[in-house]
């Protein structure tokens, strides 16, 4: 145990089970150790001695009491992480620690009857570790500022990253993805989640979209020549669809490259079609005319998907990744990967499923009737020269492999 010892609490209205509990606690090198048998006691407690780094809860004996009081410890800042010590139905539990970041409090796991000791280790040293981002991701700012996040488009810090889309049947790659990512000079990668928001509000949206649809094209074309069409897919966001001048500029970006809109795929996240206007169906319907491919992204993640199905003219769905990454442990989330590749196959669109990150969903999607997917278990996203390698050293053995040609942007 790293010093200083954790502060810890134990909630358990069972005097064995909160005794064995509070001695393991303290033979794995924590201290204080404070337990208590009632929500009520325990908060009264916390008030008394302080905050401390983690509860460990039972939550099925002490119910909506023991709910309710690490709701209270963490408005009012007494505990930093939980612990829960049940034996509750598996969809409550994960509904548990879905609720507990929403809280503002930190989900180390779970813990079952009898106490493992090893299992208890474990947890509390995933405490003293950083909460997991995704790889390479530094957060510099929770919202970063305007003035800076105008000053990185200027200077060309936002760069354009390629993250293939696999044929799950043959490993193939078919098509990629194009996001923004920005290199910040001292923070290193930042989260599309830090500076999107700030891109939005500062009316960025379009200068963005359109340089990295110019990246994303040069990148298509370079792969025709080079004898592999590949489909390349842009995210748009739905207060974009509002500008009557939308379609006219990916028209002439397209004509520019001469290459057709065939070729190029839009992703929108479903969440915010919720009010599908005039203009933003019309220019949904001129660029379904052109040949482009409409993807409705993040799949399930809100309330009107089948609606907008009806209503607007998606040929692609594409599968939240959190389905897949329930995938093994939620007969229901297996059930709803299969209801919208029925879906999908009933409507005659595509289903590419998001967030692919274990061989074991990779199978288990197969055995579903998935045939397209995306994740970090084939690549992550990349650079335009890193996507060259990698497409480069996939073709080629490595006794076959010359290093491919550069990609220049004009």
């Amino acid at each position: 145990m790293q010093s200083p010892p954790l502060r810890v609490l134990v909630l358990n209205d069972n005097f064995f089970q909160r005794a064995i509990t509070v001695n393991m606690l303290r033979q794995l090198g924590c201290e204080p150790v404070f337990s208590s048998s009632s929500a009520h006691h325990a908060l009264h407690t916390l008030h008394s001695v302080g905050p401390v780094d983690i509860a460990l809860c039972d939550m099925q004996r002490g119910g909506l009491d023991n709910l309710d009081f690490l709701q209270r410890a963490a408005e009012d800042g007494l505990v930093r992480s939980v612990i829960i010590n049940s034996s509750l139905a598996e969809d409550i539990r994960r509904a548990v620690g879905k609720l507990m970041p929403l809280l503002g409090l930190r989900m180390l796991g779970e813990l079952g009857q009898p106490l493992q000791f090893d299992t208890l280790s474990r947890l509390l040293k995933s405490h003293l570790s950083p909460p997991t981002s995704p790889a390479g991701f530094h957060h510099a700012h929770l919202i970063a500022d305007e003035d800076e996040v105008c000053c990185a488009v200027r200077q060309g810090q936002m760069e354009t990253y390629f993250q293939p889309k696999i044929n799950l049947l043959n490993n193939q790659a078919f098509g990629v993805e194009a996001l923004t990512r920005w290199n910040h000079p001292s923070s290193g990668l930042v989260s599309p989640a830090v500076f999107m928001p700030t891109i939005e509000r500062c009316d960025l949206l379009n200068e963005l979209f359109f340089a990295q649809l110019d990246h994303g094209l040069q990148l298509q074309r370079y792969f025709l020549m080079h004898g592999l069409p590949l489909n390349v897919a842009f995210n748009l966001q739905p207060s974009q669809l509002c500008d009557v001048t939308l379609v006219s500029r990916i028209k002439a970006t397209l004509a520019s490259f001469k290459l057709p809109g065939a070729g190029v795929t839009f992703e929108l996240t479903e969440t915010g079609l919720v009010e599908a206007s005039a203009i933003c169906m019309e220019n949904l319907v001129r660029l379904r005319m052109m040949g482009c491919r409409l993807s409705i992204d993040d799949f399930g993640s809100g309330f009107s998907s089948l609606q907008r199905l009806c209503q607007l003219p998606f040929n692609e769905i594409k599968l939240d990744g959190e389905f897949v990454q329930a995938l093994g442990g939620d007969p229901r989330c297996r059930a709803v990967i299969s209801s919208t590749l029925a879906l999908g196959k009933s409507l005659g669109m595509t289903v590419v499923a998001e967030g692919i990150e274990t061989q074991e969903q990779h199978h288990q999607l197969i055995d579903l009737g998935c045939v397209q997917g995306q994740g970090y278990f084939f690549a992550k996203p990349m650079t335009r020269d890193e996507l060259c390698v990698w497409f480069h050293s996939r073709k080629h053995p490595p006794e076959e492999r010359n290093e491919p040609l550069p990609i220049t942007y004009p």
